[in-house]
């Protein structure tokens, strides 16, 4: 049966009518306080400014009438987005599964169903807790606790729109081949001043204009945490290292968008000047490199990496810029199972894991990872591999009677608890490592002077993983990607990779653990699986979005069958 919802226009015009009326509902329950209330007092902003690291912990947003477990804001996203690539296997565990609809292309992934209304949901409600903090504040302020604020805001709104922008874009591939004009646009932009008229007659804003808009907010971040000098409130809230992280972030995207080698589309290169694409490159690495001289962050060591009480949970540690950090109060702890703990850690009781969808690496990479690298701990090696038996598994027995082969034990339970999800599921996720920035910086040097980025990606290898790396890939762009998609295994970045590149997903091959039949597709370059689609009610309530959808990702390609 079809589950529909609401039109989500009005979901985006939130934030643009609260900034007309002056009612912030969601901070002050008697909507009597106005935005030059606001203004005024720094602890209405600063609650302003922790609504939006609270909102990523959100969960329910279609109502909880709905009953959909995969609906835990933020976190699922990251999962989502791991599911639909060749990196990440999960057994469908007899319907425990609940992310199996971006993993084998169900039919609720069609705009009437229930996929696409939650990842825009999610996405429109974090831009209106960016807008209502933005608004708040006076952008003429010279207060250093404002400009931090200000800050902040336009900091999580540039994440915010890189990340929807990057998931609904349309860019060419090999299955659909759209008739309506769609190839290069992403979503509508709207801002704090943006009216309801405004709202339903909004555009898919072009790749252009967007990365224009996003690169507008990351420059007012840079400048106002630059100019604040106010200490960071906690590794929850972006900085000025954050801001050049999000900014390597966006270079490297428009680089590969306007790089004809990854991108082939004649509408998508019109126009543009040679050299533009080594030019951004040039930016990403450039910005890479300041996130990571800015954060003073250094790469996980390797008790660190394996720390089988806080390792991959605790944001105080030395490479994590960023963090998303779940306490025992948040709705999605209290609920025992609608969390991330749930649907991505494999050691613990509560859980939809343990029920039986269980996580694992995809064979394939897995195969990848030498044995000499100490990452590849993070997975349960097969009987009788070099390093089987050597895994820091928390709690032997358990891991004896139900951990089997490629299963992840990269994400512990809080404090090690693997029974209680008060505890246990009240963890840190990370959303910015300084790693990453090590990788950006790497592919953007070797794609404006060969060699040299690979230089830079054996340097931190060799320095922070293994002496005796050697590369596995005869292509170097490949063989960078490939120790990021190790590095950041479950971090939800890959997805964004494989799509800006054209990247191939394979995942029926001779020793695959992806279930025959049910999601083993291959593909030819760009999986048509990653232009996501935009939910019917949004197209049916803003007269621009209405015939500009992104073709159907349901019924487009057959799973490999049985083997």
């Amino acid at each position: 049966m079809k589950n529909r919802y609401k039109s989500l226009v009005g979901l985006a015009l939130t934030a643009p009518l609260l900034m007309t009326t002056g009612c912030i509902e969601e901070t002050f329950p008697n909507n009597a306080v106005t935005q030059e209330q606001l203004g005024n007092s720094s602890k209405a902003t600063e609650a302003l400014v922790w609504g939006m690291a609270s909102n990523m912990n959100t969960y329910f947003t279609l109502g909880s009438i709905n009953n959909r477990h995969f609906d835990f804001g933020n976190p699922a996203l990251i999962h989502a987005r791991d599911v639909m690539t060749e990196d990440m296997s999960v057994l469908y565990g007899g319907g425990y599964d609940w992310f199996s609809s971006w993993s084998a292309l169900t039919v609720s992934m069609d705009p009437l169903y229930t996929v696409p209304p939650f990842m825009w949901n999610f996405y429109y409600t974090q831009v209106l807790a960016c807008n209502n903090c933005i608004g708040a504040v006076d952008k003429n302020t010279t207060d250093a606790n404002m400009l931090n604020y200000l800050g902040t805001g336009y900091a999580f709104r540039a994440a915010t729109y890189l990340d929807l922008a990057r998931t609904f874009e349309f860019l060419p591939n090999a299955n659909t081949t759209p008739t309506n004009g769609v190839t290069g646009l992403t979503v509508p932009i709207v801002t704090e001043e943006t009216t309801e008229e405004q709202a339903r007659n909004n555009p898919r804003a072009p790749h252009n204009e967007m990365v224009a808009f996003i690169k507008s907010d990351l420059e007012k971040a840079i400048e106002c945490f630059r100019g604040s000098g106010a200490a960071r409130m906690g590794k929850t809230l972006p900085d000025l290292a954050v801001a050049y992280g999000l900014m390597a972030r966006l270079y490297l995207w428009d680089a590969s968008y306007c790089d004809p080698d990854y991108n082939t589309a004649s509408d998508i290169h019109a126009g543009d000047s040679q050299g533009k694409s080594a030019d951004l490159y040039k930016e990403a690495a450039r910005y890479a490199d300041l996130a990571i001289s800015t954060s003073k962050a250094t790469p996980l060591t390797r008790q660190e990496w394996a720390n089988t009480v806080s390792g991959f949970n605790d944001p105080g540690v030395s490479s994590w810029m960023w963090a998303q950090q779940y306490v025992a109060e948040d709705g999605a702890i209290k609920s025992g199972i609608i969390n991330w703990a749930s649907f991505v850690i494999n050691e613990q009781t509560f859980g939809y894991t343990s029920a039986g969808a269980w996580v694992m690496i995809g064979t394939s990479l897995y195969d990848q990872i030498s044995d000499r690298d100490f990452r590849k701990l993070s997975w349960i090696a097969p009987e009788g591999a070099p390093l089987s038996g050597q895994e820091p598994v928390l709690n032997a027995e358990f891991a004896a009677e139900n951990l089997e082969a490629y299963y992840s034990i990269k994400f512990r339970p809080g404090s090690g608890n693997m029974d209680d999800p008060k505890v246990g599921a009240a963890v840190g996720i990370p959303l910015m490592r300084v790693e990453e920035m090590y990788m950006i910086q790497a592919e953007a040097l070797e794609h404006v002077s060969p060699g040299q980025g690979l230089a830079k990606l054996q340097d931190f290898m060799k320095t922070y993983r293994y002496g005796s790396y050697r590369p596995v890939k005869s292509d170097n762009i490949e063989e960078i990607i490939l120790q990021k998609r190790i590095e950041l295994w479950g971090e939800g970045h890959t997805f964004f990779d494989v799509k800006r590149l054209n990247m191939s997903v394979t995942r029926a091959y001779d020793g695959s653990n992806f279930e025959y039949g049910r999601n083993t597709y291959n593909t030819q370059g760009r999986p048509y699986w990653m232009n996501l689609v935009i939910p019917d009610q949004e197209t049916r309530n803003n007269e621009q979005i209405l015939g500009k959808n992104n073709p159907s990702i349901v019924d487009v390609m057959t799973p490999v069958p049985n083997q």
